[in-house]
Parts: structure tokens; C-alpha cells; sequence
């Protein structure tokens, strides 16, 4: 085979990645990363495989049995999870469905690849939060004198006051922020959805001052990136982490519950969660608020919390362990709903 020209899967590959996810599907950037990085996986497997070239792979390449082997050697080889697992399956689940719409005389052989099943996991990891003391203790160890520990102080705020992804907060811009009431930020989630989210008039100072003390010249101050590193560049989430687990390492000292805790940046998100789950903030008005898609996503807040699950215990049984009162038993020979009725 000549590697100049490329396979129709070569061709498949190019259609997918530079009209149908884009345009057509109108998929995020970050979403079209995923499904790029998952498909170069592939392709190395399979090339590897069939000890063939990447350029040579044929849509027949693309089968069941191989998929599955691919998947298998994500877990044994590379150690991903199985959430990350069936990440790269949903992308290849995608890239099949497109195949068979262009080329649908390969269509048993990619439904067979549909066919493939996402891997539930043995358990649910366990949701870390902040509970009270450690995130004053986190927030206190920061050294708000400094530059550098005011862009921290700010962005761990906003972050727990949005309940925001790390992304969505270090892609804010000042013309996605209103400092006036009713103070709000403008946040930028999955698959391109924009909401808005309330703030309290505390952060929204906490924002203006640390726009005021950027001094940005030459440029449009409006579309300005709040968030910048040392080297005047937006932030990025590796450097977000670092920071906080400089900070956790400092607050663990104070408050040693920290130290038994894997906190990372999503940690902030759930924290924010479970705090509006606490004020008896009701599901829908959370899912919104965190830009779920789905209100099962929210709901695994309430398994999360020990403090629901104590109220909650509090609340039931010690009247249904109470000794029963007179005449709540049914006598015999009594007519069942109208007993029930006088319940």
C-alpha cells in the first residue's frame, strides 16, 4: 500500500476530527482533546498489534475483540480507573458510529463495537470535602500581603463560592464578572454551556481588588484573564493543585484532619455541594448551580454527607424504636382500613 495515500480510515479520521465533532456535533475543545488522545492510544495499540504502521490501518482493523484487548491494556498497562476506562470507550463508541454512517458496509462488524459494554466499578469513591474548621484553616494560611497570596486567596474564594470546575474559573475573563449587585460571574462549562452564577458581595470585592492590582496596559482590560502565574500567563490546573496542597500542607499543622484527607482542586467543588446541600438548598437548584447534566450526578451528594445521614437517623428512628402507644396495635377481628384511616 502506497503511504501516501491514506486509508479510508486515515480519511475517516481526518472527516471526524475536523467537521463532524466540531461542527457538527458542535463539541467543546476539551471534549475533542479526549477523544484525539483516546484514538492516538488506539491506533498505537493496534499498530502494535498487527505490527503494521499507523498509516496502514484499515476500518476492518477496527473490531470488537481488538477494542476490548485496548481496554484491557488502559487498566493493566497504563493503571487508569475505571471512569477514565470507559472515558476512552465512549470516544471510540463515537468515532463508530461516525464509520458507520460513512462506510455502513462495515455496519455489523461496528455495531459489534458498539456492542461493547462500559465496565461498572466495584465501588463509589468516596466524595472529599472540607467541613468547616479545615477550609477557614485553609484560607488562613494563605499570606494575603503578598501578590502571589492575594491571586490565592481570590481564587480559592471564587472557587468555593461558584462550586465551579478549576478550568471554568481560570478561563475568567473581567468582562465574565459583575462586581455591582447583583454580583454574578459568567462561567464557561462542558460542551460550551454557559451559566451564570450568583456571588457574594464579599468575593466580589475580593475580585476587585485583585483586578485593581494587576494593572493591565496595552490591551483591552474587559477580556483580561483574572488568574495569571509568575510570568504574567493564565494559570493552569497542575499549578492550581500545587498551590493547594501547599496550602493543605500548612493548614494540616492547625487542623490535623486535613492530613488523613486526599484534597484536591475538586475537593473545593464538592465542598461547595455539600455546604448548599446542608442549607437545605433543594437537588435541581444545585444541579444548575454546578453545571451537572444530569441530576443523578447531584445526587451523590447526599450519600456523601455523614451529618445528613446523623439528621436523617435522628429523625426516624427514635420513633420507630419508641415503646408503641396504647391501642396502636390492630385488634384482632378489626377492619384494616379503617384502622389504617385512623392512623
Amino acid at each position: 500500500m502506497n503511504p501516501r495515500h491514506p486509508t479510508d480510515l486515515g480519511q475517516c479520521l481526518v472527516r471526524f476530527f475536523q467537521d463532524y465533532l466540531p461542527r457538527l456535533r458542535g463539541m467543546s475543545v476539551n471534549t475533542i482533546h479526549s477523544y484525539r488522545d483516546t484514538l492516538v492510544l488506539w491506533l498505537q495499540f493496534s499498530a502494535r498489534e498487527t505490527d503494521r504502521s499507523i498509516e496502514t490501518l484499515e476500518i476492518t482493523d477496527v473490531d470488537a475483540e481488538r477494542v476490548g484487548r485496548f481496554l484491557e491494556s488502559l487498566q493493566s498497562e497504563r493503571n487508569n480507573k475505571t471512569v477514565t476506562r470507559n472515558v476512552r470507550l465512549a470516544a471510540i463508541h463515537a468515532f463508530a458510529r461516525f464509520l458507520i454512517a460513512e462506510h455502513p458496509e462495515h455496519m455489523a462488524m461496528l455495531q459489534r463495537v458498539l456492542a461493547v459494554p462500559f465496565k461498572r466499578g466495584s465501588s463509589e469513591a468516596p466524595i472529599e470535602y472540607l467541613e468547616k474548621p479545615e477550609l477557614e484553616a485553609l484560607l488562613a494560611s494563605i499570606d494575603r500581603t503578598k501578590a502571589s497570596g492575594l491571586r490565592d486567596y481570590v481564587l480559592f474564594a471564587v472557587m468555593f463560592n461558584t462550586g465551579a470546575r478549576v478550568q471554568e474559573i481560570l478561563d475568567l475573563r473581567v468582562c465574565d464578572v459583575r462586581l455591582d449587585p447583583p454580583c454574578q460571574v459568567r462561567l464557561h462549562g462542558k460542551g460550551s454551556k454557559t451559566r451564570l452564577c450568583p456571588i457574594w458581595p464579599r468575593t466580589a470585592g475580593l475580585l476587585r481588588e485583585l483586578i485593581a492590582a494587576q494593572r493591565v496596559e496595552g490591551k483591552d482590560i474587559s477580556h483580561h484573564v483574572i488568574f495569571l502565574n509568575r510570568r504574567g500567563e493564565k494559570m493552569t490546573r497542575f499549578g492550581v493543585r500545587y498551590l493547594l496542597r501547599k496550602y493543605v500542607a500548612v493548614a494540616s499543622q492547625v487542623v490535623p484532619t486535613l492530613s488523613d484527607k486526599h484534597i484536591h482542586p475538586h475537593s473545593l467543588r464538592h465542598t461547595t455541594a455539600i455546604y448548599l446541600l446542608k442549607a437545605g438548598v433543594d437537588f435541581a437548584t444545585i444541579s444548575q448551580w454546578l453545571g451537572h447534566s444530569s441530576l443523578n450526578t447531584t445526587m451523590r451528594y447526599a450519600r456523601a454527607d455523614v451529618d445528613l445521614k446523623r439528621q436523617a437517623l435522628t429523625q426516624v428512628f427514635p420513633d420507630a424504636l419508641a415503646p408503641p402507644k396504647a391501642g396502636s396495635y390492630l385488634p384482632i377481628g378489626a377492619n384494616l382500613t379503617d384502622w389504617l384511616r385512623r392512623l
